[in-house]
């Protein structure tokens, strides 16, 4: 059996980050909304996705720009 760390390293930050993102989103618009009410869990919620649009804009042209150079046979 091998071991490939940098995949265990891989799968195991992307787990994080989408367990954070997580308790973001349910946590911090459950309690938004449970004190403030709907409307405001609502204006929370879109501010959070407003947030995140460049930063997975960004994440998205790095992916890509990553895809290229891989295509083009450099590493």
């Amino acid at each position: 059996m091998t071991r490939d760390l940098r995949k265990y390293m891989k799968q195991t930050n992307t787990r994080l980050v989408l367990g954070a993102l997580l308790l973001l989103f349910v946590v911090g618009v459950g309690l938004i909304g449970w004190i403030y009410g709907f409307g405001a869990a609502v204006m929370g919620f879109l501010c959070l996705l407003a947030a995140f649009l460049p930063i997975g804009l960004i994440l998205l042209a790095l992916n890509f720009s990553d895809w290229i150079l891989k295509q083009a046979g450099r590493d």
